[in-house]
Order: C-alpha cells, then structure tokens, then sequence
C-alpha cells in the first residue's frame, strides 16, 4: 500500500505501462536532431525542404491568412463535417468535372489531416462491414497498417514494387488483385507512391480502374500529394479513371504537402456511393464517428485552403509555388542520379529520374543505413526510404559520396 494525496493504492493505472520504442521515422528525426555533426542530413521524415533547409510557409498561405485575420468574425465551432467549401473546392481539385456532375452521390467530411481521413475512412469501412478486409501495397507507407488496423480491420498486402527494376510489379499486382474476393477494399496511393516514388502509368490506371468496376473491389485512394509528382491534373489521372469506373469509392485527401500546411492537419474524406441515397447516409455515419473521436475538426487549415482556392490571384500564386516545388524535386533527383552514376558507372540510375514525388527506396539494407548515420551522419529510415526533398544543392555530392558505395 502507498499513501498519494492522503488516499491509499494498491497500484496506480499506469505503472504497468511499459516505455514503447521510437516511431521508426520520427525517431530518425529524433537521432537527427541530437546529432552534433556539421555535414549531417535528414532524408527520413516527410516534409518539403526548400535551398535553406527550411520548410517553409507558402506565399499564398500568408495572405490567405491576413484576409482571415481581417475578416473573420468568430472562432465558433464549424460542426463535424467541417468547412463545407474547403470539402467541395479539395473534392473538385482532385476529381475535376466528375465530382460536378456526380455530386449527388459525394459524401466529403473535413477530417484532422490525411491521417484522420484514412482513420475516419476505416471506421466507416468497419461500421458498414466489419468483416471487410484492407489490402495494402507491399510496401506501403509505415503508418498505413497500424493506422488503418487499428480499426480492427484485417489486413492484407498484395504485390506492388519490383526491387529489381525499380518499378511497379504490374503483372503480379493486377494478378493478384483479380483474384480479390468482390467487396474488397484496395488501398491505391493516387500518386507519388510511398515508399518507392513509382506509380502505374496511364494504361495500367485504366487496367486498374477496369478491374475495380469488374470485379466489384471497393478502391480506398490515399491522395497525400497531389501536384507532387508532374502536376495537379497528371497526379490524378488515375483517380478520376477509377472514380469513373467503380460504383464505389473512399478518397483521402491530405494539404499537408502541396499547401505546406503540416502543422495545421487538414484534410478530407470523400466517400462516393452508388447513388444519392447511400450518399446521404454515408454523410451522418461520417459526421457520428467523427463527433465520437474528435467532435469537430480544426479550422484555420481549411479555411485557408478554401481562401486560396476562391481566389484566383491567390491559387494562381499557390500554383505556381508548387510548381517551383516541383521543379526543384526534380531537379534534385537529377543531379543525385548522376553523381551516383558519375561514382558507380556499372549502375544504372535512371530509376531516381522515373519516379515522382517526395520519394525513392535506395535498396540498401539496414546495416548499411546505420553505417550511414554512423559514419557520414545521413539519416534514413530502415526501410530504406529516401526523401528527395531533404537534399539540398550543395549536399548532393557528400550525398552520393556516402550512399554510392552501399547500393547493391
């Protein structure tokens, strides 16, 4: 017995909770940070890196912001579906003229972050059918599994990424997913692929999309960043071929990288359903397991979002950041693939000019990544996965001096 504020206990709650280790990627982050060295580099955590090494906040952010400062007129509670404008205006950049002329059967909800779309995504998978199973590319992003299981949905991977082209296993994967049981859900990265930075290419989206409308597959398309990888039409491409083809849908959509708005945890979740109906009544499950886990969404992110994209000064200066954004990932992929090249010429490293977006997976094992960050201080994370944008102009060079040596 022990006496704590004049009561006694037998045991207190939490002193059977064992320390848990680090999240694998922001424990790279964490090392990176106690890291004294002058050459270090983090390419592990997901974030746009400009020249500076900053991640910085987007022109059309700051004045989108001081005309809500000026303008705003109350701090109340926006509801559990959020901002209704954000939800429609991020529903038609992703979707385009189709989410126009088939908005009756549209369910968006404003959610906390990509994360909180696909965790919301789940629980609406799980309270329509609990026996549903999620299938997963193998790789996929690290969070996807746990996040999404969490649920208590089981889960599954089907094929994706050949390590030894480097590219997407598309004969195995459309083999594999045409082997699905109808009814279910295919988790498909709408661009940009994470980990591995490849996607399908044009005819392989509308094998894709075909397939879901065939076979009956209910896609789940994580949209983490679109206007990453060539632009924001091209990145969705994929999408709106299988929005046109599947009777049913779930798209979660994310701000964090194409507004900069990490911080602020914007998102959406976009179900579509087979007619206005079964719309409506996705609408208030939507809106119930949101007020059960989180009651209302924040809602500085999306009103600037929603700012930007009403604007067309503002989304014409947004656009074009981006591109900029875009420009110089790919620039940086570039000059990392010839200084690899210039140092191992009996590699090919035309794979890194190929893939789009934030990310490439390097191949190298996880006693190599350690002798990295041991030796020449570059961080990564076990897997392997390399941020494109945490190089910088300057650092490509040491980059390749210390990784070309390790690539099998």
């Amino acid at each position: 017995m022990r006496a704590l504020a004049g009561i006694a206990w037998s045991r207190l709650m939490f002193e059977g909770l064992e320390k848990l280790p680090p999240d694998p990627i922001l424990g790279v982050s964490a090392a990176f940070r106690r890291d004294q060295s002058s050459v270090k580099v983090d390419l592990g955590v997901g974030v746009y890196r400009d020249a500076q090494g900053n991640t910085p906040v987007l022109a059309a952010v700051r004045a989108a912001e001081e005309v809500l400062a000026r303008t705003q007129a109350s701090k109340a509670y926006v509801g559990p579906a959020g901002n209704l404008d954000f939800n429609r205006q991020m529903t038609e950049l992703a979707l385009g003229p189709w989410a126009i002329a088939n908005n009756e059967r549209i369910a968006a909800i404003q959610t906390v972050g990509g994360c909180g779309a696909l965790r919301l995504g789940g629980e609406l998978i799980k309270a329509t059918r609990a026996d549903a199973v999620l299938h997963l590319s193998d790789p996929t992003w690290a969070n996807h599994e746990p996040l999404l299981g969490s649920t208590g949905l089981a889960t599954q991977r089907y094929p994706y990424y050949d390590p030894a082209t480097r590219g997407v296993d598309f004969e195995r994967m459309i083999g594999h997913l045409g082997r699905l049981d109808p009814g279910s859900v295919v988790l498909l990265h709408g661009c940009c692929h994470n980990p591995t930075g490849v996607d399908p290419d044009a005819s392989e989206w509308s094998a894709i999309a075909e397939l879901c409308g065939k076979r009956g597959l209910v896609p789940y398309v994580d949209l983490a960043y679109q206007g990453f990888g060539d632009d924001l039409e091209t990145d969705v491409m994929g999408l709106r071929k299988i929005a046109e083809m599947a009777p049913e849908m779930l798209l979660a959509i994310s701000c964090s990288k194409n507004f900069g708005l990490y911080r602020e945890r914007t998102g959406v979740l976009v179900a579509i359903a087979g007619n206005a109906s079964a719309a409506a009544a996705i609408a208030t499950h939507q809106a119930r397991i949101a007020r059960r886990i989180y009651s209302m969404p924040p809602d500085h992110g999306a009103a600037v979002v929603a700012a930007i994209l009403a604007d067309a000064t503002l989304s014409e200066s947004w656009r074009n950041e981006l591109t900029a954004m875009v420009v110089r990932m790919k620039l940086l992929r570039q000059k990392l693939a010839d200084g690899l090249a210039a140092r191992r010429p009996d590699r090919d490293f035309g794979w890194l000019t190929a893939q789009r977006g934030m990310f490439s997976l390097l191949g190298i094992d996880e006693e190599s990544i350690a002798r990295l960050r041991e030796e020449c201080h570059v961080y990564l994370p076990p897997d392997g996965r390399m941020n494109v944008a945490g190089l910088s102009e300057a650092g490509v060079d040491y980059v390749a001096d210390s990784v070309a040596p390790l690539i099998p």
